[in-house]
């Protein structure tokens, strides 16, 4: 139940993403699957990549006090973009690093914020 709900959430963050920066679109007549499809690439990297790229820049995280934790945070999202636009078909499209960024700034905030009203806690 609680990867339902997180997945969800993920969604909606995503649909506030795309609504507030202009560089991150839907192409193609079906958003819904769009959005979902994005969603699971997004968990599925954050999952297999996450951990091997926080490993690789240590040195960076530690340097920067933590905030590079926002760079890889834009870069997975921005790889998954261009994993549903180039392996999969989706048109969910991410114009550059630094929309994937932004991005992906509102997608943690708009998370955090809707993970409080979750009924699941961790």
């Amino acid at each position: 139940m609680k990867y339902i709900i997180h997945f969800l959430i993920t969604i909606a963050a995503l649909v506030v993403a795309v609504t507030v920066l202009p560089g991150m679109y839907i192409q193609g007549s079906n958003a819904a699957i769009a959005f979902a499809v994005m969603a699971l690439i997004l968990g599925l990297v954050n999952i297999f990549l996450r951990p091997l790229m926080t490993l690789v820049s240590l040195g960076c995280i530690i340097f920067s006090f933590g905030l590079f934790f926002l760079v890889i945070n834009g870069f997975i999202l921005w790889m998954s973009a261009w994993i549903c636009v180039n392996w999969l078909d989706i048109g969910f499209h991410v114009d550059g690093f630094w929309t994937a960024f932004w991005g992906s700034l509102i997608v943690s905030a708009v998370s955090f914020v809707f993970s409080l009203f979750s009924p699941v806690r961790k």
